[in-house]
């Protein structure tokens, strides 16, 4: 081995370090730690590049000098996240400890090689300030999924293995990237899903090293086995298990699968006897007092010492705020060990790097072919200043596994946490068996958002309004939270230029450890697109990704259940695969279309075509006049819900297999509402290129073909409005059916639905909720019942020929109560409060209208048995157990199937909505990303947000196939922050209920002003009236 002073060239001047000696780690300011005199050793020491440098250092000096040296040579500031490993002369790998003398660690210096590798893995790598350490940690991901430490599935393994290939050698090229794969090995497995690389390789267009390296450790941070290091061990019954360590504390698996995890706040002692690893719980009233010790019989009691020995480290880089002191030597005897953490703790690294003013040094990537500018660019400690303190202080409490924090519950020993429910606003829905939430790939085309694109920090522990209900942590960072980005795993077309760290961003839906000051977002802001229009275009990529993924909700989800069951029928099968796949296929080609436009749009792509590409009509009128040609499928979509319905009218088990579709995680909405969505998405094209159309000046270029388009669509749109209607009359008739126990047939021919909702009904037991559904020609009464579905069991029905409505307040003394008075019977029903009743009034006297003008007065909804039963009662007495009382009482956390549709969520917010509503809602559906913060957190989180049907829909990222969670608005009111909520930050809208409060910051005034816009349409029920046209089209 050559010494670094007699080559040419050093591997630390390789990756970038200058001739002097720079900072050292653990001493902030100065020169390389001074050694104490003695004879000169030689340690030879392995880099993350696979180099190997030999370092002269004095036979007395301890691990800490050693250890500098490499971090001085390196020039690395964060050096405290690494540690120098070793195979001891019992052949087990261990630490070096940095308080003891090297030569009384490492025997024989000569046949050692000590190896510098990441030793604390944080879950938030944007934590990590410096691009160098970055690329360390990235060589460190690569190492591991090449020895097969990193346990993934097939598609996270290629993403990341097709992010290191874009950092070596750039640009997806065929041939190149095919002959890279050859010679070098990535994964042991490499050759099975070597097209899967390459197919993820191609969508990296225009990314640098450093967003490769940043969208690296993105994937691998939430993988179960990132930074695991597993030590076996067995449990008192002998099991095989294997115990590791993290940041939120001890984890237990079971071959690689995580069984169990102890939480560092639950933890009161770690400790070790001879071959037993013990771990001592804090007292749990719930639980018996000897449960609080768990013992794991390790395979030596060096094998227990060294386990022990990096937890008490772990512990106290994460937990701690600065290194412990060491313990004062005791006069006659010694009780333990006296090992203890050395090395500055995670805040104070953050505190260091934030407070310094090094400037970035430019570094070589060993293994890349293609050059870095934001490698090569100075880097001032402006950014690094910026790092928030709660992102340090915030990391005490590191106490929950990744999958807690977007309502995916890890269930923990020693960190359960009641279950949330939908009452205290989120309706949790779990992850699938064996998904993998990094899947979705990094999205290089809707970004660029000019306003405020920063970092925030994660959401901090013990949020009340929490769907996890549990901790969060920054250690636990789901992912950046810069505003720009639409995909939770990165957002390109910018280096980091020494003030963006990363080229990215959650929901889920994501955190980052630092912000930037005013000063550097104008800066940014005049790198992207300012325009209206763009923000406009980006709408129109947001919202048409999720329509495509609504679209494969029948295209590929429903067709392959269909497929596979003989209940359906071979006409069904054919008409919706006729219909929807030319459709979705069309769309799948306007998607790229959009995405390289906004791509060109930003200055983000390297395909070097000159033009104006500031314009986004030109690509809309072309669509849409492709569009046109499928009109003939468009309409035979009225004809797939209809033949849908009679199938599963027809066949019980088709309606079953139904059944049981609309439970599968991947639809999120009623069935046939995905049916519709063709026809809805014309809507949304059409409001688009009006706010385009309004926005340019009739000279701008793009105005003509936007108004071209415009008049295209809109014609479509009123070729297909009359079907569209009935069909949406149809499709809510067919849902609310699912709802309501007691009624034959509630799809009839004229029967029109008009509002739902809670009143309470004045009875001999005094006012007892119940949910009304307003249709044309009757009004039916409901409570909630105790089925297994929770279905709404009907009370009774009140037609509506011949009623009248009146007022009385005064008369029976109750506010906002009026009378219907019917043929048979009367009723007293009263509203929650004044606007509620007008509506209520408004709507009962306009369907009272209708039902007149009807030839058919004595329509009945109700089943025979429950119509003779109900009505036969004078006034329409309600018979009903306790049993039913207290289920309809019952929080949504007891909800299973249909427990989050509208019905439900009107009952328990005690609120109402029409059917003009619903056509409201049909047009202000959204998508994008947004950064949501609890009431009592103190960072802010990304995600992928869906606006539709009321609600939000929370992702990771808009690849994701499902959401992780959902907000149903209705009752909800959306606000801007006072000045004494303390959120100083631009374009942030409030959502309360109750007690339960979100903040959510949209990247811009336009996304700003339309989040608002569409979520105060949900949360607004408008007293509106339905046209006097609309009748007529049913």
């Amino acid at each position: 081995m050559v010494e670094p002073a007699d080559r040419p060239s050093t591997a630390g001047q390789r990756l970038g370090a200058p001739e002097s000696f720079g900072v050292s780690t653990l001493e902030p300011g100065l020169r390389p730690p001074v050694q104490p005199p003695g004879r000169q050793v030689s340690i030879r020491v392995q880099m993350l590049d696979d180099t190997q440098e030999v370092f002269q250092i004095s036979q007395r000096s301890p691990g800490k000098v050693l250890f500098d040296l490499v971090c001085v040579h390196l020039n690395l500031s964060e050096g405290d996240y690494f540690g120098l490993e070793y195979q001891d002369q019992r052949k087990m790998t261990v630490w070096l400890d940095l308080l003891k003398p090297t030569l009384k660690q490492i025997r024989r210096p000569k046949n050692t090689i000590l190896r510098f590798v990441v030793k604390f893995f944080p879950p938030d790598h944007t934590q990590l300030l410096e691009e160098l350490t970055r690329y360390l940690f990235a060589l460190q991901i690569k190492h591991d999924l090449a020895c097969g430490h990193l346990i993934c599935n097939d598609t996270s393994a290629a993403l990341m293995v097709s992010h290191i290939i874009q950092s070596e050698i750039g640009d997806f090229d065929e041939t190149q990237s095919w002959q890279h794969l050859l010679h070098n090995k990535y994964l042991p497995d490499q050759d099975a899903i070597r097209d899967k690389i390459t197919d993820c390789h191609r969508k990296h267009v225009g990314q640098t090293p450093a967003e490769s390296d940043y969208q690296l450790l993105e994937i691998a941070r939430r993988l179960e086995m990132y930074g695991v290091r597993l030590h076996p061990a067995k449990d008192r019954e002998g099991t095989k298990l294997s115990l590791a360590v993290a940041h939120i504390g001890v984890l237990v698996f079971q071959g690689y699968t995580k069984i169990n995890a102890f939480n560092w706040s639950k933890v009161r002692k770690l400790s070790f006897k001879r071959k037993r690893f013990l771990i001592k719980l804090r007292a749990d009233p719930a639980q018996n007092a000897h449960h609080d010790t768990l013992e794991f019989a390790m395979a030596s009691r060096d094998c227990c010492k060294i386990f022990w020995k990096i937890c008490v480290e772990y512990h106290a880089f994460f937990r701690l705020f600065e290194e412990p002191k060491p313990k004062p030597k005791p006069i006659l005897f010694t009780r333990g060990s006296s090992f203890r953490f050395s090395g500055r703790t995670q805040k104070q690294i953050i505190d260091y790097v934030k407070d310094s003013e090094l400037k970035k040094v430019p570094f070589e990537r060993k293994h890349s072919k293609i050059l870095s500018n934001s490698s090569m660019s100075p880097q001032s400690s402006s950014f690094r200043s910026q790092v928030p303190k709660e992102s340090a202080m915030s990391v005490q409490v590191a106490d929950q596994p990744d999958s807690t924090r977007l309502g995916i519950r890890a269930e923990c020993n020693g960190s359960e946490e009641p279950p949330a429910t939908t009452t205290n606003g989120f309706h949790d829905i779990p992850a699938a068996p064996g998904s993998d939430p990094t899947q979705s790939r990094q999205n290089h085309h809707g970004t660029g958002s000019a306003p405020d694109p920063q970092f925030l920090n994660p959401e901090s522990p013990g949020s009340e309004d929490s769907p996890e209900g549990s901790p969060h942590v920054v250690a636990n960072g789901n992912g950046s939270v810069n505003g720009r980005g639409t995909g939770s795993i990165g957002v390109l077309g910018q280096s980091p230029e020494g003030r963006l760290l990363s080229p990215l961003t959650s929901p889920l839906l994501t955190d980052a450890g630092c912000v930037r000051h005013d000063d550097e977002d104008e800066a940014r802001r005049k790198k992207f697109p300012t325009d209206k229009a763009y923000f406009i275009a980006k709408e129109l990529l947001t919202t048409e990704r999720t329509y495509l993924k609504d679209l494969q909700v029948i295209t590929e989800s429903f067709q392959s259940v269909a497929g596979k069951d003989e209940a359906f029928p071979d006409s069904v099968k054919n008409v919706i695969s006729a219909s929807y796949d030319p459709v979705y296929k069309f769309h799948q080609g306007f998607l790229k279309e959009v995405e390289q436009r906004l791509a060109q749009w930003e200055g983000r792509s390297n395909a070097h075509i000159k033009g104006d590409y500031q314009r986004i009509g030109d690509v809309l009128l072309k669509n849409i006049q492709g569009l046109r040609q499928l009109t003939v499928h468009l309409q035979k979509h009225s004809e797939c819900l209809v033949e849908l319905e009679r199938a599963c009218r027809s066949n019980r088990k088709a309606e079953a297999a139904c059944r049981d579709f609309e439970q599968q995680r991947v639809c999120y909405l009623p069935l046939n509402i995905f049916l519709l969505r063709p026809l809805h998405r014309l809507l949304h094209y059409k409001l688009i290129l009006e706010r385009l159309c309004k926005h340019y000046p009739p000279t701008h270029d793009d105005f003509r073909d936007c108004r071209a388009a415009l008049a295209d669509i809109s014609e479509m749109v009123l070729q297909l409005q009359g079907a569209m209607m009935k069909m949406e009359n149809f499709q809510k008739l067919l849902e609310l059916k699912k709802d309501l126990t007691g009624i034959d047939n509630l799809a009839i021919p004229g029967r029109e639905f008009i509002r739902l909702g809670c009143l309470s009904k004045l009875s001999g037991k005094g006012l007892q909720q119940r949910m009304f559904f307003l249709f044309s020609d009757s009004l039916v009464y409901t409570s909630r019942g105790m089925t297994p579905s929770n279905q709404f069991k009907v009370h009774g029905q009140l037609p509506l020929y011949g009623m009248t409505i009146r007022e009385s307040e005064e008369e029976w003394g109750v506010p906002h109560s009026f009378t219907l008075f019917g043929q048979r019977q009367s009723v007293v029903v009263a509203a929650s409060c004044e606007s509620e009743m007008e509506r209520w009034v408004e709507d009962i006297r306009m369907a009272i209208d209708l039902a007149e003008q009807t030839s058919s007065p004595n329509t009945d909804l109700l089943s025979t048995s429950l119509s003779d039963n109900k009505l036969s009662d004078d006034g329409g007495a309600e018979l009903e157990s306790e049993e039913e009382l207290c289920g309809s009482r019952s929080s949504l956390e007891r909800q299973g199937h249909r427990g989050n549709t509208t019905v439900h969520v009107c009952w328990h917010r005690n609120t109402s909505v029409s059917m003009v509503d619903f056509s409201v809602a049909v047009e202000n559906q959204l998508s994008g990303n947004l950064l949501r913060k609890f009431k009592n957190s103190n960072g802010w989180q990304k995600l992928w947000v869906v606006f539709t049907n009321f609600s939000l829909f929370f992702y990771k990222s808009h690849q994701d196939d499902y959401p992780l969670a959902s907000l149903p608005l209705l009752g909800y009111s959306v606000t801007v922050p006072s000045e004494s909520e303390n959120i100083h930050k631009d374009y942030v809208f409030k959502l309360h209920f109750k007690s339960h409060v979100y903040y959510f910051r949209s990247e811009s005034e336009y996304a700003f002003e339309r989040w608002m816009e569409v979520i105060r349409s949900a949360t607004c029920s408008a007293s509106r009236s339905l046209p006097s046209t609309r009748k007529d089209l049913y």
